[in-house]
């Protein structure tokens, strides 16, 4: 059974599935009403215009997260985090109810108090849904977890603006919106007492109620490590393209495509859609761990299919054409390669936002995670608003809906040059995770036994030249491999040593010195608590067959005693980069492409017991004789 379908039935995910799932629903249902409320009967309340009033809403939705995310992420870093969805579910229902009495005296304030009010209790179960994650998932666990918290959170969007607008559109709409809210809120709060405890992460932490201070001190916390912020910029870079896309959906339906409402509606649908398939799709592709090879995956994605959507879009219709009916926006040219290229941009969506949220979750300081976590919220605010300044700026300046689209599609690639240059852990994770899904049919065995924590010395047979990038895309934590410096030649491959922070190694004969640092740099690495992988046959196997271990692996063990993990390779003899038959890459798909092969890890022997002749014995019987 995967993780994503278990996890549904355990009293750790579904409880708190349920509420995260709810309150973004019934935020959808409030705001939607209350902007189609107010775009169409704007005159019983105010004397501004419609447009007006909407962009007022979406700025009261989102000022919370400016104003309460650093106080919120401190409280769920000082706080019990179930107790704290309890209460965030209360101040639901109590907003919910404060939000009927607005209707019921159809006072416009107090609605758009209303609205501020559930952002500000949105900004403060944003840190806590986030952060209680790792405390209840195991981190082979977080990919599904978040997959199912992103499809979810996404229909529950899609599913809570359809039920806003066509509640609020029936006679008597106000009555059925409040009914409908203060129904929901309750079922949350209901859903929330099944959360089991989460510890509070920093209980002694002295809350800063200075939100001005507290912003610039989360803002520091997501800088801590270099990584976690970058990752924090993609997901907010994320949101500046998704905000961009759908604050457009409205225009494209009716200039481009010719619709009302309903086409309105339908393109939501296919993108939420979309996402949610990408992010189901997540956990299968990662096989169990956080890839974040699918980002560089998704960010291609995003970029190729918003300039398809560019280039393929009928013509703008004529001004002042009156709106086709769903049926005939169908059956004009190009509107379903419109809809194919946005569920298209929702999958590969999927497939960039669900592993850096991962990432960011899974590499952050436990004491500051939920801090973290706001200070994404903050950013991701930010970007937003940016996105909404942009795409108006533009449109004001002439450009069409679907140049918009163009802009953001080639900012997108650019974003994503500039991320993945500065940390190019997410381009080589790319390329490993490109390796094992188009050449190969990777199936792992036993990777229980590499330790989670820790130091540890694996060593495998060395079959072929991609060796060590099917070990790294099995393994869930990185590894340092100790390779011979020719290998460093080859151009792909450098660029994956170097990044993988390979150490170079030579025989003893050809550079003494060379060996003395390799050594010492494994002794270095051990001692940090690093993976560190070998091939103690010192070359790529002739015949197939497994040569005798060099001694080396006793003398890394007797300097540094740690667990050794022995590996063995299966399948990848006659293979395209071995050397049957010949030189290594010299018949393109000799074997054609999606060869299964197999890892298989064994369990660890201690240092004393790590002699190369045990280790050989053993590395023999767990690959067999498929070779």
């Amino acid at each position: 059974m995967n993780h994503q379908s278990a996890l549904m039935k355990q009293r750790r995910f579904l409880p708190f599935f349920l509420t995260q799932f709810l309150g973004a629903f019934n935020d959808n249902v409030y705001k939607n009403a209350l902007v189609v409320l107010l775009t169409f009967q704007a005159a019983r309340y105010t004397t501004l215009a419609p447009g007006i009033l909407v962009n007022l809403c979406a700025g009261l939705f989102i000022l919370p997260f400016f104003l309460f995310s650093a106080t919120s992420g401190q409280i769920a870093d000082k706080y019990e985090k179930s107790r704290l969805m309890r209460f965030t579910k209360l101040l639901e229902i109590v907003v919910m109810a404060l939000a009927c009495v607005a209707f019921a005296f159809e006072s416009l304030a107090l609605m758009l108090a209303c609205l501020f009010l559930m952002g500000a209790q949105s900004t403060l179960f944003g840190p806590v849904k986030y952060a209680i994650l790792p405390q209840h998932l195991r981190e082979d666990e977080l990919i599904g977890g978040n997959a199912l918290v992103e499809s979810g959170t996404f229909v529950a969007i899609l599913l809570g603006t359809l039920a806003g607008g066509v509640l609020v559109s029936l006679p008597d709409g106000t009555l059925w919106v409040s009914i409908a809210t203060v129904a929901i809120a309750v079922l949350g709060y209901l859903a929330s007492r099944g959360v089991p405890l989460a510890a509070a992460a920093a209980p002694e932490l002295t809350i800063n109620w200075n939100p001005v201070t507290e912003t610039c001190r989360n803002l520091a916390f997501t800088r801590g490590n270099r990584t976690v912020f970058l990752s924090i910029l993609g997901v907010s870079w994320f949101w500046f393209y998704g905000a961009v896309f759908l604050s457009q959906f409205p225009a494209y339906a009716k200039d481009v495509l010719g619709g009302n409402e309903h086409a309105v509606v339908l393109l939501l649908a296919v993108f939420s859609v979309g996402i949610g398939i990408g992010s189901l799709l997540c956990e299968r592709l990662s096989t169990g761990h956080i890839e974040i090879g699918l980002v560089p995956f998704g960010s291609i994605g995003l970029s190729l299919f918003a300039l398809d959507l560019w280039w393929s879009s009928p013509a703008a219709v004529a001004a002042g054409t009156a709106a086709l009916p769903l049926a005939e926006v169908l059956a004009r040219p190009g509107t379903w390669h419109a809809i194919a290229d946005l569920v298209a941009i929702g999958i590969f969506g999927g497939f960039y936002i669900v592993p850096l949220y991962a990432l960011i979750q899974s590499r952050s300081e436990p004491e500051h995670r939920s801090r973290i976590i706001a200070g994404n919220n903050i950013l991701n605010a930010l970007f937003m608003v940016v996105a909404a300044a942009m795409g108006a700026g533009l449109l004001a300046a002439g450009l069409g809906v679907t140049g918009l689209f163009l802009v953001t599609g080639l900012l997108n690639i650019a974003v994503a040059a500039y991320i993945y240059t500065l940390v190019p852990e997410f381009l080589l994770r790319f390329l490993v995770w490109l390796l094992v899904h188009t050449v190969y049919r990777l199936e792992v065995k036993g990777i229980g036994h590499i330790p989670q924590n820790g130091p540890a010395v694996l060593v495998c047979n060395h079959v072929s030249f991609v060796d060590a990038l099917v070990i790294m895309a099995a393994s869930r934590r990185p590894i340092r491999f100790v390779m011979h410096h020719h290998i460093f030649r080859l151009p792909l491959l450098r660029f994956v040593f170097r990044e993988g922070r390979a150490i170079p190694i030579a025989s003893a004969k050809e550079d003494p010195e060379m060996v003395r640092r390799a050594f010492d740099e494994v002794a270095r690495a051990l001692e940090a608590g690093e993976l560190v992988a070998i091939f103690p046959e010192g070359h790529i196997t002739e015949d197939g067959e497994i040569d005798g271990f060099r001694p080396g692996i006793r003398r890394i063990v007797e300097r540094t005693p740690v667990p050794v993990v022995p590996l063995a390779l299966r399948g990848l003899w006659g293979s395209f980069f071995s050397r049957k038959d010949g030189r290594a890459m010299s018949r393109p798909l000799r074997r054609g492409i999606f060869n299964r092969i197999e890892l298989v890890a064994g369990a660890p022997l201690a240092a004393a017991d790590a002699s190369a002749e045990a280790l050989q014995a053993r590395v023999a019987e767990l690959r067999g004789d498929w070779r």
